[in-house]
């Protein structure tokens, strides 16, 4: 069913001799009692279990009974010992009842490991051994690892065929898998068809919403699950924050806070972390920091993500304290850790201090430098004008270079300038992602800027010939308890004349201060007022134009984009923030920017 090549039977490495016929050893002599007592009652302790193990060589009870066989595998899956050891026991069990074959299979679906429990599954189909009710949840997890939905969908009919299908821990598992395999609609589909619904089936099915790119269906789901009267637990809340942080959707999130400390959860390690995460993701870092100051326990994930959150917020130096103190306070920074450190060394133009600490992360902490290390120091020089010293730098790197290092070389050579070596960065890119239109448009853009206009031609119409489609910019703004889409020219909002109107009079006010519209980068074949109206219409200009509609005076408007923002808003918003009196945040595709008094975080580098 699975795998053609049965896990093989090793050999013992302890006394298997059979009883002699003056001292059987029976499952009810006194020696054997004595042994499954000793490890019904060994606690949690992996020395006393292997010590028991001894005592039961040395006294030559024969281990391959399936009696005390079956005791040594549960208690050291229980234990989560390696699996090779269990393994050996249950290689020599003469014959293993269902229970044990579970216990092995629980055992590999819980290990780094998972694919033996497909092949034990297949064995103990092959030994006449037939599944019960607890087979299969523990299968299934293991396929949820693996992600393999084909062999999912055929555990998926063997569970409808022996008719364990309405069970709600198998409910349950087939949720899961779903989700973790990326069909979080297969899983609502099985979640709707389930007569009785527990908790775990709900945060399985919000946390593969939340997971998997559907934030808003995860939010719709909560709302159902508070009128079915059914009570979050932690495993909800940490789904909600995922599910709240990608949409940037604060003022929900809060009240998911006003329910952790409403419920007693505030005490709770993993959610005061995803709490702290939240704030960071929708660039409220002030509140992030309170989180942080107020958390009881703190471990090395709490200070990687106050780093981490405060580096991309563009809040470097504060970062790089913060990283003095875990230092101060011994803790062990982590990779993650040190993608902030670098990160926030680049916001800073620190390049120094980025390769001294690069240096430190490899020689005292003996990191071995990840890909998103080298992009960190590429981004490093690239931001600090050294273009060509970050194309050798990547020339230079021990691994192999993806896309997304290729990409920030491209990206850096379109804001500094640098054609040539643009075009060789973008035909980088183009081996390892062909199909992403940004490449294109950054290319494009670089040639605009030196006023190639036919290379522009040139390269749009490669991009309809090759079938690469541009991306549909987009922008989420959180208002009333629901976040709303603003697409480029949208109106589809039923107020959208009002809409306009507000991106007239913004428009009308910033020219007052000086705004002309960075119409560099738009075609050349169009009239200058077209290319004003082209980019007046862009959709994070509309959200911002509703929420100054909408909200109250000083309000701080918070907006996610799903693409860069262009200069020409960037240069808008910076002086919206100004005339209006209002921070506005966007965190677009690659960074945070906090717009307040005319001034940007990222220090016009994006």
């Amino acid at each position: 069913m699975f795998s053609k090549h049965p896990l093989p039977r090793t050999s013992c490495f302890y006394s298997t001799t059979p009883p002699t016929s003056s001292s059987p050893h029976k499952p009810e002599s006194l020696l054997v009692k004595k042994c499954i007592f000793l490890l019904q009652n060994c606690g949690s302790s992996k020395l006393k279990l292997r010590q028991i193990h001894a005592f039961s060589i040395r006294h030559g009870v024969p281990l391959n009974d399936p009696y005390i066989g079956k005791h040594l595998i549960y208690n050291l899956v229980s234990l989560s010992a390696p699996m090779s050891y269990p393994h050996n026991i249950f290689s020599c069990i003469r014959s293993s009842n269902v229970f044990t074959w579970n216990t092995m299979i629980r055992g590999y679906a819980e290990s780094e490991r998972p694919e033996p429990a497909l092949q034990l599954y297949r064995q103990m189909r092959a030994s006449c051994i037939q599944p019960d009710t607890h087979t299969y949840p523990f299968l299934l997890k293991a396929v949820a690892k693996l992600a393999d939905v084909r062999i999912g969908e055929i555990v998926h009919s063997t569970v409808i065929r022996n008719g364990y299908d309405s069970l709600a821990f198998v409910q349950n598992s087939l949720l899961h898998m779903y989700a973790a395999c990326g069909l979080v609609d297969s899983a609502h589909k099985a979640f709707e068809l389930m007569s009785e619904r527990d908790i775990v089936a709900w945060n399985s099915v919000i946390n593969g919403f939340a997971l998997n790119g559907k934030p808003n269906e995860a939010l719709t789901l909560f709302r159902e699950m508070g009128l079915e009267g059914v009570k979050p637990d932690g495993y909800t809340v940490l789904s909600l924050l995922s599910a709240c942080a990608e949409l940037g959707a604060l003022a929900l999130g809060r009240r998911v806070h006003v329910y952790m400390v409403k419920v007693g959860l505030t005490d709770n390690l993993h959610v005061n972390n995803a709490l702290l995460d939240f704030y960071a993701k929708c660039g409220s870092i002030r509140e992030a920091r309170k989180v942080f100051d107020e958390m009881k326990e703190r471990n090395a994930v709490s200070w990687s993500s106050l780093i981490v959150g405060l580096a991309v917020n563009g809040f470097g130096e504060e970062a790089l304290e913060l990283f003095k103190e875990m230092e101060t306070e011994e803790l062990v920074p982590s990779e993650v850790t040190f993608v902030g450190v670098l990160y926030a060394c680049s916001h800073c133009g620190m390049v120094d201090e980025g390769f001294s600490y690069f240096k430190r992360m490899k020689q005292k902490y003996g990191i071995v430098p990840k890909i998103e290390h080298h992009g960190c120091i590429v981004d490093l020089l690239s931001r600090a004008g050294l273009v060509k010293e970050a194309y050798q730098y990547i020339r230079n790197m021990p691994l192999q270079p993806n896309a997304v290092i290729w990409r920030t070389l491209l990206g850096a050579c379109a804001m500094h300038g640098h054609l040539t070596l643009g075009e060789y960065a973008r035909a980088q890119v183009l081996k390892l992602e062909p199909g992403y239109s940004g490449d294109y448009v950054l290319l494009s853009n670089l040639y605009a800027s030196e006023q190639r206009w036919s290379d522009v031609h040139v390269l749009r119409r490669k991009m309809l010939r090759d079938g690469v489609k541009k991306i549909p910019g987009y922008s989420l703004v959180e208002f009333g308890n629901h976040v709303y889409e603003f697409l480029m020219g949208d109106r589809s909002h039923p107020q959208s004349d009002q809409i306009y109107a507000m991106l007239a009079e913004i428009t009308k006010r910033l020219r007052l201060e000086g705004y002309a519209p960075h119409t560099e980068n738009v075609l050349a074949d169009i009239e200058e007022e077209e290319k004003e109206n082209a980019l007046s219409y862009h959709s994070e200009k509309i959200a911002v134009a509703f929420m100054l509609l909408k909200t109250a005076s000083g309000t701080p408007i918070r907006i996610v984009k799903n693409l860069r923002i262009c200069a020409d808003c960037h240069l808008a918003i910076k002086l919206t923030s100004k005339v209006f009196e209002r921070e506005i945040i966007v965190r677009d595709q690659s960074r945070f920017h906090h717009f307040r008094d005319g001034f940007c975080s990222c220090r016009d580098y994006w």
